[in-house]
């Protein structure tokens, strides 16, 4: 058996290639004997990082190739299906599962988000993806709006499959990293540019330095996807009063490890938030997208966002956040602690609506 996997990777954010990790070692324990096919930008260090085939996304007589030499395809993880990025982005997700389907590949939207779309783009969305075999989505936003697009579709909602990471046998060297214990105690922080950015750099910036200079927090800024994010969380440095440090660190095992010592994770990005889930470590969220806001309500979590669209926060009410995450620490951990098994439960389910997908038993596909 031959999988495809369609995906935003090789572009170096670290949440993708999390997602793509973590799906080929759950593809290779259950089907050992199969090969996987990973559409790639980069994509000889793809084949190189993960001992995988590579194809060239870009390329599309080269994508049409593996789409014909695959027996499935796995369009996902991550936001894929949406036009907030551009339609371009959706057109090419989507055409990818069009060309899967017509092709006569079991095709499956594998634990997606899905949206925001607009009515050219749920039209799209309709059109490209008629005749798939499987759907799973990664929170109940997205399965409500694509059970209305996608009417005949089983669409299970299921949750990211990087809840399903574990991290090394060997813990990671963080004193080597920057991040021993003269960083203690710490607050990760991951940003990203975002619509309104001026307005969220100032409220991260207001939550940052109450976090070091009322509560002795050291803070580390870590950039999930290279000199973007960098470059990101140099806009809010630049706001601190207080001296917050910029740690580039370069695997999913260093920042899961420095997230793990962490007492808070403050957060734009989404697998930053998922990691803290995972970990049990109190976070605050900056719902940039639906999809952050999916998690939070998913999850339950009991602290408000640190900003949301159309809402006029105060610096003093980012403040006061922030003083409220430090001091509900124990309450909020033992809240992700009963959540987090949950949604490694809920993101198993996705390989098990796959193996139906393979395996058929009629009348349990969406169960």
């Amino acid at each position: 058996m031959r999988f495809l996997l369609s995906g935003y990777y090789g572009f170096g954010n670290l949440g993708d290639e999390a997602l793509r990790d973590v799906i080929v070692r759950e593809l290779r324990s259950r089907y050992p004997h199969a090969a996987i096919d990973v559409l790639s930008a980069q994509p000889d260090a793809t084949a190189h990082e993960l001992g995988v085939e590579a194809t060239p996304r870009a390329d599309l007589g080269a994508v049409k190739r593996a789409i014909e030499n695959a027996d499935v395809v796995l369009s996902g993880g991550g936001g894929l299906l949406q036009n907030a990025t551009s339609l371009k982005s959706l057109l090419y997700y989507a055409g990818i599962i069009r060309s899967a389907v017509r092709a006569g590949k079991k095709t499956m939207i594998f634990a997606q988000s899905v949206g925001p779309l607009d009515f050219l783009g749920k039209q799209t969305v309709r059109e490209c993806c008629k005749g798939l075999g499987a759907a799973t989505v990664r929170d109940e936003r997205s399965r409500r709006l694509l059970a209305s697009i996608l009417p005949d579709v089983p669409v299970v909602r299921t949750a990211d499959p990087v809840f399903l990471y574990d991290p090394p046998p060997e813990p990671v060297d963080l004193a080597a990293l920057g991040l021993g214990p003269q960083s203690d105690p710490l607050v990760v922080v991951a940003v990203r540019k975002t619509a309104h950015f001026s307005d969220v750099a100032t409220l991260v910036a207001a939550a940052v330095d109450r976090l070091a200079e009322r509560h002795g927090a050291r803070v580390a800024f870590i950039p999930f996807a290279g000199v973007t994010d960098a470059e990101a969380a140099t806009v809010v440095i630049r706001k601190c009063r207080s001296k917050p440090a910029l740690v580039a660190l370069d695997s999913l095992d260093a920042v899961a490890a420095a997230i793990a010592r962490a007492r808070v994770v403050v957060g734009i990005r989404l697998h930053a938030l998922i990691l803290a889930v995972r970990l049990e470590v109190p976070f605050l969220a900056i719902p940039y997208d639906p999809k952050v806001t999916g998690l939070t309500e998913d999850i339950g979590y009991p602290l408000a966002p640190l900003w949301d669209l159309g809402a006029r926060i105060p610096v003093s009410a980012a403040e006061s956040l922030a003083d409220e995450v430090w001091s509900r620490r124990d309450e909020l951990a033992r809240h992700l602690a009963v959540e987090a098994p949950e949604q490694r439960r809920l993101a198993e389910q996705s390989f098990t609506v796959l193996e139906r997908l393979l395996h058929p038993v009629e009348g349990r596909l969406g169960g």
